[in-house]
């Protein structure tokens, strides 16, 4: 048997690393879209997380099984960070703002966050120096940031909400990458995990405040099983995790600054959402920005 070459070894997991990250943002553009989407119909932002969580957690049920709803190996901090990260409070904060907000601002104040969150915590929390040109990439996604912010005090179409609730998403979602990196957990065990504590907490918050999930024609619901359940839900959780591992916290969060682009194409073509020649600039340069603050033409790349 011929043995793999350490070199031969790290660039096939960076490469399944970039994978899983492209196919997590393309999903999460499809999320954006679907979400926005379901504002204009019977189902509440409980009815939407009941499948977004309940679809994963039957299907990966011998994972939460098999490992226990409370792993004896993964602290109770790291755990509770992961579920209110990447789980229900991420899903209701995020949900609320993105009915009344546009998806190529979506895009931005959301994907276009997450990377800021992520470096932030990495640094003053964990230590983490990212290097010039991954801080060239944050700036121009801090510039794409600041044209959005010019645009809304001018137009008033976007409110308070979506600056407040879509940042606090990305910072919750930056949460769980971290805590996802440090707890040991696969991505299946981490995605299970998180999958059935959401399911749960969103059957309380039914029986608490009622669903109207039953009179929404199937049609409606198909697609929001589809977009919510099995993409968002099971495929892009699993396909992050495993970016997150091959890539570290911070390199797999800044992918997330591709989202802008897609939401804005998306809800141009999809919404029939009007995007002007300055939401467009603002989406390709904090797209842009990906290319640097991932590290991929950096000469050091660390996690």
């Amino acid at each position: 048997m011929v043995a793999l070459s350490p070199e031969f070894r790290k660039s096939n997991s960076l490469a399944t690393g970039y994978a899983g990250a492209l196919v997590t943002v393309f999903i999460w553009a499809t999320w954006i879209i679907a979400t926005r989407h379901s504002s204009g119909t019977h189902l509440g932002t409980i009815d939407l997380g009941l499948i977004r969580y309940g679809v994963p957690a039957l299907v990966l049920a011998p994972v939460w099984l098999k490992t226990g709803l409370i792993p004896r190996d993964v602290p109770l901090a790291l755990l509770t960070i992961m579920v209110c990260g990447a789980g229900a409070l991420f899903f209701q904060v995020t949900t609320f703002a993105i009915h009344s907000t546009p998806a190529s601002a979506v895009g931005v104040l959301l994907g276009g966050s997450m990377p800021l969150a992520a470096a932030l915590i990495g640094v003053v929390v964990f230590g983490e120096r990212p290097d010039l040109t991954r801080w060239l990439g944050l700036g121009s996604i801090v510039a794409g940031l600041a044209i959005l912010l010019v645009l809304a005090l001018n137009s008033h179409e976007i409110t308070w909400v979506s600056f407040v609730f879509l940042p606090l998403g990305a910072l919750l979602w930056a949460g769980y990458t971290h805590a996802f990196k440090r707890s040991g957990l696969t991505a299946l065990q981490g995605g299970a995990l998180i999958a059935v504590w959401s399911f749960l907490i969103h059957v309380g918050l039914a029986l608490t405040f009622g669903s109207t999930i039953l009179e929404v024609p199937l049609p409606e619901l198909g697609l929001q099983f589809l977009s919510q359940g099995v993409l968002s839900g099971l495929a892009a959780m699993l396909a992050y995790g495993i970016a997150v591992r091959s890539l570290g916290g911070s390199q797999a969060a800044a992918f997330s600054a591709l989202t802008p682009v897609l939401a804005a194409l998306g809800g141009a073509i999809f919404l029939d959402e009007p995007v002007g020649v300055w939401e467009i600039v603002a989406a390709l340069i904090t797209g842009l920005g990906v290319a640097l603050s991932t590290g991929i033409l950096s000469h050091r790349a660390k996690g």
